[in-house]
């Protein structure tokens, strides 16, 4: 059982950056891909990155390349996400989520065991 617990968000005019945190429980952190979904208000839960469990592996939508980054500190049971030129169309709320050990990378909300319970960021223009 893991236990992830986000927090970092709030709100931030366009432009500016925020740094969200996914802390997790259990002494097999490494060993687990982890995620960060949105969901806006009316429309479905969506990736935004992924990373397995060395780190040596992401995933970005392509909504985000270049402008998110995600991160893992093993050492910490962590999981980061930096939002850099965040855009009022990234707002929403964002939920960390870790897929069975050694799983490879998905896409889908589906592939994910276990969720935190979602932090708001709210972009404004």
């Amino acid at each position: 059982q893991v236990q992830l617990v986000e927090s970092g968000g709030g709100s931030v005019q366009a432009g500016g950056s925020l740094r969200l945190s996914c802390a997790a429980s259990g002494r097999t952190f490494s060993s687990y891909t982890m995620a960060w979904f949105r969901q806006a208000p009316g429309k479905e839960r969506v990736i935004v990155a992924a990373i397995t469990g060395s780190g040596g592996t992401t995933y970005y939508a392509d909504s985000v390349k270049g402008r998110f980054t995600i991160s893992r500190d093993n050492a910490k049971n962590t999981v980061y996400l930096q939002m850099n030129s965040l855009k009022p169309e990234d707002t929403a709320v964002y939920y960390c989520a870790a897929r069975s050990p050694y799983s490879v990378i998905a896409s889908r909300s589906t592939s994910y065991d276990y969720w935190g319970q979602g932090t708001q960021v709210t972009v404004s223009t």
